[in-house]
């Protein structure tokens, strides 16, 4: 009981834990809507997520995932209704990157879907992990 007594303790643990709290902000503020390869994979496989692919037709010809609905990141607006028909499906979203897909995360949060997700990387880390592809 002497060590919380002393405020030089005091101020200490105060601080150790404001610099805890400061590390750990950037994934609460993401709130863990990024998924790794792996967790899309089993996402997809166990929740049976609906996969939409935001990238241009072109880029969606090249090569997508498996399972995956094209709606293209400019016509996700008017699209936005038909990607599920219970907002509280699954939903994981997919592009090259992931830059498209977190915008698109925000605009379906808004539209009032629960459950949607990115894939961490894209459509890049998905063929770097050797995962198939669909052409």
């Amino acid at each position: 009981m002497k060590f919380f007594t002393d405020y030089t303790n005091l101020a200490l643990l105060v601080a150790a834990m404001m610099a805890g709290g400061l590390l750990l902000w950037p994934s609460l503020m993401r709130r863990g809507r990024d998924l790794s390869v792996l967790q899309a994979t089993q996402f997809i496989n166990h929740r049976n997520a609906t996969v939409i692919d935001l990238r241009t037709a072109a880029e969606y010809g090249q090569g997508h995932l498996p399972q995956a609905r094209h709606v293209a990141w400019d016509a996700l607006p008017s699209k936005m209704m038909k990607i599920a028909k219970n907002k509280a499906h699954p939903v994981l979203l997919t592009c090259q990157t992931g830059r498209r897909s977190h915008q698109a995360l925000a605009v379906l949060k808004q539209a009032g879907y629960t459950e949607v997700f990115v894939l961490q990387g894209g459509l890049a880390a998905w063929q770097q992990a050797g995962m198939p592809v669909i052409k």
